[in-house]
This record gives structure tokens, C-alpha cells and sequence, in this order.
């Protein structure tokens, strides 16, 4: 689902409830299927906790193309 912000209400007693249903629908944009592009290189900054998708031969974190996790300083394959 695509984000699209609604007109703002011309009542500026109307903000509260225009705000509750825009981050209800920005919430919804980010709920179901999430897709990773494939990276080429190691981020230069890997953080914890971070899950990445590698090429496998331009970029192998270790066991070939896939899906990774950083946990503990190491790229695991999840």
C-alpha cells in the first residue's frame, strides 16, 4: 500500500482526528510484504540487528547469495 496524505482539514478543531487517521494509514503503508534489494558490497556502517539481502558473488557475506542478518559483529545467513 502507498502513503497519500489527505487535504488538511480547513477547521483547525479537526487536526487531532486528521492526524489519528494519516498515522493509521502511514502505519497500514508499512504492515504486510517488505521486499530487500540486493546489495553489492557490505554497508559501511552495519549496525545490530540489521537483515540485508547479498548478491553472493560481487558481495558473499559467507555462504552465497541470501539473506542476512548482523548479529554479534558476523553476517549469519538466515
Amino acid at each position: 500500500m502507498k502513503y497519500a496524505p489527505a487535504p488538511l482539514p480547513k477547521n483547525p478543531n479537526d487536526l487531532s482526528a486528521y492526524l489519528a487517521r494519516e498515522f493509521a494509514k502511514i502505519q497500514a503503508a508499512f504492515v504486510g510484504v517488505h521486499t530487500l534489494d540486493t546489495l553489492y558490497a557490505e554497508p559501511d556502517r552495519p549496525q545490530e540487528g540489521m537483515i540485508v539481502k547479498a548478491d553472493g558473488t560481487s558481495w558473499n557475506p559467507g555462504s552465497g547469495a541470501g539473506v542476512y542478518a548482523y548479529i554479534s559483529s558476523t553476517w549469519t545467513k538466515l
